[in-house]
């Protein structure tokens, strides 16, 4: 093995993933208020609603379409009752789906910011650094999976046999960097860009994908109050307090002797 191959399939996927987990704790001790999409659809909202589903759903199906190819061994699978045709048919198939699904949402996002106006006033560098490393591995992979997998001889390659050892390796803290050897170049540039991808994660605003809004459904319902000159009697208090008619200030109150 050399420097260069330890380097890229050792070195720097730790160095990626420990950034990953340490920047987002950090983020979210001391950032909260920054844990945010900064949500732009108040200035825009008719292209948001079909690029964000597209985008975000074929995210989701190329995510679990990577946990079950990488994390789940191939003997796992075949015991289960999905065979190399089955699996090849899945992965290759439904994945390029949602492959060409993410592409369209992410160019039909990535237009809308650069066209309307007040969208890209609100784009920061930080923001135009992270759509370049998000559609670097998106496009990578897509190009891997058209020229490997779809019109490679066979069921294509077969990554379950070098690629997903080799990342399982790195979660044992046991790391075989010589698996990556013989992989295609494609998928070399693919895992390459989705290490430097999670490298600036927690620096972005994709930091909101690990966000839950569990507690939406049983929060309390937000009271909005005027607080117009003549409507109270008193200084405004500052919190919750339950909503009363206004006291008519022309009128009598009774006072006891």
């Amino acid at each position: 093995m050399s420097a260069t191959e330890i380097l890229l399939w050792v070195v720097f996927p730790y160095v990626s993933m420990a950034v990953f987990v340490v920047g987002m704790i950090w983020r979210y001790r001391y950032d909260k208020y920054g844990w945010t999409t900064r949500s732009s659809e108040l200035y825009e909202h008719a292209i948001l609603r079909l690029g964000s589903p597209l985008f975000h759903f074929g995210i989701i199906f190329v995510g679990l379409g990577h946990f079950m190819g990488l994390l789940i061994p191939k003997d796992v699978t075949e015991a289960v009752g999905f065979n190399e045709t089955w699996y090849h048919w899945i992965a290759t198939y439904m994945g390029s789906v949602a492959a060409v699904m993410t592409i369209v949402g992410l160019a039909i996002l990535i237009y809308r910011r650069r066209r309307t106006g007040p969208v890209f006033l609100a784009t920061t560098r930080v923001d135009k650094a992270m759509y370049v490393l998000l559609a670097l591995p998106i496009l990578l992979g897509t190009w891997a999976t058209v020229q490997l997998q779809l019109l490679g001889d066979g069921h294509g390659y077969d990554y379950r046999e070098t690629i997903s050892p080799w990342l399982r390796s790195l979660l044992y803290f046991q790391p075989q960097p010589e698996l990556m050897t013989d992989v295609p170049l494609p998928f070399k540039l693919h895992i390459t860009a989705a290490f430097l991808l999670f490298l600036v994660w927690p620096f972005t605003r994709l930091v909101h994908a690990f966000s839950a809004p569990v507690q939406y459904s049983t929060r309390p319902y937000i009271v909005y109050r005027s607080r117009e000159a003549g409507n109270t009697t008193r200084d405004p208090r500052r919190g919750w307090e339950p909503s009363t008619r206004p006291r008519d200030r022309n009128r009598p109150t009774s006072t006891r002797n």
